[in-house]
């Protein structure tokens, strides 16, 4: 999805900058690698970029892996080098945030018939604060074939082109939504999240 970003100003950051159970970025493993990712970069946008290939590139979407856990926190998602879009975003938020450099939580609602025919679901990505355009949203889901996410801004290129009936879930959120926190920690494993991944209708994010 291409789109180019409108630039929001008097926005409170401060609450994309915490730490949290889940954003946990105090964890030794999320630090070390925070600041290699940082390490020889001049400006927060290739810290951002850094990051976001990372997570993107080095940790398996697990539904594209066809097996693994539900990993939740952000270490849980380093620990295991996997996770669904959630977790991945999870793990990308943290890496940010311990370079000091806002990001939010954000979600879509598509169609999930690539694994259940008929039934919607929710998508996690994520925004980050940059300082030439404001918030501007990647995708670190995991690249195949027909999906080609990157960071290039201010225009967007996320995962997926939204269809007929999905639309954004309105707002940036800097805690993962209840709904998504449920599922992980109920389905466990890839054949249990098959089926019963998070739902929402829209909601109004909060903390922007």
């Amino acid at each position: 999805m291409n789109r180019t970003l409108t630039v929001h100003s008097a926005v409170s950051l401060a609450p994309f900058l915490r730490a949290s159970e889940y954003i946990d970025f105090s964890h030794p493993a999320v630090v070390s690698l925070a600041a290699d990712l940082a390490a020889g970069e001049e400006t927060k946008e290739a810290i951002v970029k850094s990051c976001f290939e990372y997570v993107r590139d080095a940790i398996a979407h697990t539904g594209d892996a066809g097996c693994g856990v539900s990993t939740i926190k952000a270490s849980e998602v380093l620990e295991q080098k996997t996770g669904w879009c959630y977790a991945k975003s999870h793990l990308l938020a943290a890496l940010l945030r311990a370079n000091g450099i806002p990001a939010a939580l954000c979600y879509q609602r598509l169609s999930c018939s690539e694994y259940t025919p008929g039934i919607y679901c929710l998508h996690g990505l994520n925004a980050v604060w940059l300082e030439a355009y404001g918030w501007y949203r990647i995708d670190a889901r995991g690249n195949r074939e027909g999906i080609d996410a990157q960071f290039t801004p201010p225009v967007e290129r996320l995962a997926f082109a939204l269809g007929e009936n999905d639309y954004d879930i309105e707002g940036r959120f800097a805690e993962p939504l209840p709904e998504v926190i449920d599922a992980l920690q109920t389905y466990k494993r890839y054949e249990e999240m098959i089926g019963h991944f998070p739902d929402i209708r829209q909601r109004d994010g909060s903390g922007d």
